[in-house]
């Protein structure tokens, strides 16, 4: 599966989604609810999944790894929020879309962040963990024995 050619690669399906999710509010809404809460709620998830984002993002940079997903790996970046969890790009990405679900109201909108993960984790994540088995054999296998995948 790791020789799959992945034209869309995360950010664009995170945008995908987001698109997705204002389609689902303006004509396939479902149960609907806003309140001044729900967008403070929604905001804090956003401005978290962001965070993980940057986080990230900076550690790969400081690791000098690329970020774009089966290119250029030199690097198991295992410290900072990889202590947490090993996809924290992902993690923020789908934060970001149950934010976005959260602040939009829509019901329907929810179903987008699960399928955000089901595609990631089948596209991205399992082929990706292969890869890293080969590319670091007994490192790889030890990071996974003490974090988790997701949370």
């Amino acid at each position: 599966m790791a020789g799959v050619k992945r034209v869309i690669y995360p950010p664009m399906w995170l945008a995908l989604g987001i698109i997705a999710q204002f389609v689902c509010n303006e004509y396939f809404p479902g149960f609907r609810f806003t309140s001044l809460e729900g967008q403070l709620a929604g905001s804090g998830i956003l401005l978290l999944g962001l965070l993980l984002l940057v986080l990230a993002g900076g550690l790969f940079k400081q690791a000098d790894t690329d970020m774009v997903p089966f290119k250029n790996v030199s690097a198991l970046v295992t410290t900072g929020v990889y202590r947490y969890t090993r996809n924290p790009m992902y993690l923020g990405m789908a934060l970001i879309l149950l934010a976005c679900a959260v602040i939009v109201g829509a019901g329907t909108a929810f179903l987008v962040p699960l399928a955000f993960v089901v595609i990631i984790h089948h596209r991205f994540i399992l082929p990706e963990e292969e890869m890293l088995r080969e590319l670091f054999p007994q490192e790889f296998p030890a990071y996974c024995s003490r974090v988790r995948r997701w949370i």
